[in-house]
């Protein structure tokens, strides 16, 4: 080797603070700067509106697309708390800090963004955010440019509503694309709403004065209300032994196509895992002469369990790994299943020759 040697010292490490932490590497926390990151920073600001809703704090949650380019999520809740007491207000935190003021990570989690990391991740990565709060009978705004506050919040006035409204618009210098594909976005937050009864979300498009287009999202019968057919096997079930809940929907038709779609916690686990194999186990045992994979064919069914602790596994953490979700879901399937067959033979010879003739 020749040369000097490189010197290393306090002079050459770069200790990156605030914003700086997210902007030098977004992808460690939104997994690109492409659409996917774009469309992750939507879902990351969504999450608390959502759970305020889902909590049953908030009636509904809109979502707008307007044509200046910015994303506006707003909820009719109980406001983001804004205290002044010579520290960082509680609304400041929430959007600066990572993983401030999360909610603790259960059943009940929607796990909307995937990475947890909060609505600091969004103001980060964006040119400008304002916050808007209703609460305590004052309406609050705070401003922010790439993460950084410009100001304290301020008190423009009274109001006798309560909520949180909050706009972003994305980075050109951070992002590829600042395109919102609206289909994209509809078809997350329409998931999301079916998965979770009670959510009640407008996603809204602005940006074509010409072409105007809103969607809403309510599903109050669940998988139901979403795969709707008239031989539609469903049903929601707690578990204890897997600290949890299964919710299953499922029918037979005459194509051989297989549709199985499993998630966790509000999470699609491509990858499968102890859900989806559990799902198996109870058609096989609840059909007498059918091993899981003869079970299948023509079949379409959404497993969804939501848990305490969930545990995913995979590189990319796509597959759910809890054990004694196996057992609890071939369980209430079998069970549930069965009943469903039992009070209607003509039914089930129905069913029973759609599998026979979709194999």
């Amino acid at each position: 080797m020749s040369g000097e040697p490189t010197a290393y010292d306090a002079s050459t490490i770069k200790i990156l603070e605030g914003p700086d932490i997210v902007r030098k590497r977004p992808g460690m926390y939104i997994g690109s700067t492409g659409e996917r990151g774009l469309h992750h920073l939507v879902h990351e600001l969504a999450e608390p509106a959502l759970e305020e809703n889902l909590d049953g704090h908030a009636r509904r949650v809109e979502i707008t697309l307007t044509p200046e380019g910015s994303v506006r999520v707003a909820d009719d809740g109980r406001g983001i708390p804004v205290e002044q007491d010579g520290r960082p207000t509680t609304l400041e935190a929430r959007l600066t800090q990572l993983w401030y003021g999360g909610r603790p990570f259960d059943r009940q989690s929607l796990s909307v963004g995937h990475f947890w990391v909060g609505p600091a991740i969004v103001n980060a990565l964006s040119i400008r955010l304002t916050a808007e709060v209703r609460r305590d009978g004052f309406h609050w705004v705070q401003e922010y440019e790439r993460g950084i506050a410009l100001a304290p919040p301020v008190r423009t006035g009274p109001t006798d509503r309560t909520g949180t409204t909050i706009t972003f618009r994305p980075d050109p210098e951070i992002f590829e694309t600042l395109d919102f594909s609206f289909a994209m976005l509809a078809d997350r937050f329409r998931e999301l709403a079916f998965l979770n009864r009670r959510l009640d979300i407008t996603l809204t498009d602005e940006r074509d004065p010409a072409a105007p287009a809103s969607r809403h999202f309510r599903f109050p019968g669940g998988l139901a209300d979403h795969l709707a057919h008239p031989d539609l096997i469903a049903f929601e079930r707690e578990c204890p032994e897997m600290q949890g809940t299964v919710e299953v929907a499922l029918h037979w038709s005459d194509s051989p196509d297989e549709r199985v779609t499993g998630y966790a916690n509000s999470r699609p686990t491509p990858g499968g895992g102890t859900h989806e194999l559990g799902l198996r186990d109870g058609l096989a045992a609840a059909l007498p002469g059918y091993s899981p994979d003869r079970a299948c064919p023509g079949l379409t069914a959404i497993v969804s369990v939501k848990l305490d602790e969930p545990v995913f596994e995979g590189s990319i953490r796509d597959r759910l790994g809890n054990g004694p979700v196996r057992a609890c879901v071939a369980r209430a399937v079998e069970e549930h299943l069965t009943a469903w067959l039992d009070a209607d033979p003509d039914r089930a010879a129905a069913v029973l020759a759609r599998i026979a003739g979709a194999r």
